[in-house]
């Protein structure tokens, strides 16, 4: 059961469960469960069943799908006041995980279980208006996605990547590799190849944007 701490961090997160009745509000408070989670945990794996929704206070999950011969491609992450939609989907549909959820920054989550998160989505619109919203959302986002991988060149994917982190990056080369669906040496062979432009300056698990008009012009090539 929650206590009255983080029941109030949830609404302030999730405000629409605010206007639950009581009924399902007492239901959710007694059956969700608060997990806090170190940075590389497994919140779920390809193919395991989904046990239950999570909501999340802080920190973040990365959705992961990895290939037979371990390459990954991040699809989304999932921050405080989001919802994953592949859990969603899952619940929804009782089919299993197709990706794998990864924990980022360490995370507090508040898990909904099913047979909760399934009388929220039939009985309380608010949240299935939510719910269904992000669905949009995400779907957007995985088109854009799609037609990143398969029409534009890894160079112009990495330059548009790194306009769109904080300056500078404090990141290693293997986490853009992941989250480009690449590898750590072509990723490295190509942040080189930005440094000889005069676009970005390297540092140890530092990359420093100096030139961020020209990194968009090739982006846009």
């Amino acid at each position: 059961m929650l206590d009255a701490a983080t029941q109030t961090r949830l609404l302030a997160n999730y405000p629409m469960l605010g206007e639950l009745p009581a009924d399902l509000l007492g239901s959710l408070s007694a059956g969700a469960q608060l997990l806090r989670l170190p940075a590389g945990t497994v919140v779920f794996d390809e193919n395991q069943p989904c046990q239950g929704f999570p909501l999340i206070l802080s920190g973040n999950v990365r959705v992961i799908k990895a290939s037979p011969h371990g390459r990954e491609l991040q699809l989304y992450r999932v921050d405080p006041g989001e919802s994953c939609i592949l859990t969603s989907s899952c619940l929804m549909g009782h089919t299993r995980y197709q990706a794998r959820g990864e924990v980022e920054h360490d995370v507090e989550m508040v898990v909904l279980p099913a047979p909760v998160f399934r009388r929220l989505v039939s009985s309380f619109e608010p949240f299935r208006d939510y719910i269904f919203g992000l669905f949009s959302e995400r779907l957007t986002d995985m088109m854009q996605l799609v037609s990143a991988v398969a029409f534009q060149k890894l160079d112009q994917r990495l330059a548009a990547l790194l306009l769109t982190k904080p300056n500078p990056l404090r990141t290693t080369h293997q986490q853009l590799a992941d989250e480009l669906g690449s590898v750590r040496e072509m990723v490295s062979r190509l942040l080189k190849q930005f440094a000889d432009q005069g676009w970005v300056r390297l540092g140890r698990e530092q990359i420093e944007v100096v030139d961020a008009a020209g990194l968009k012009r090739y982006s846009m090539l």
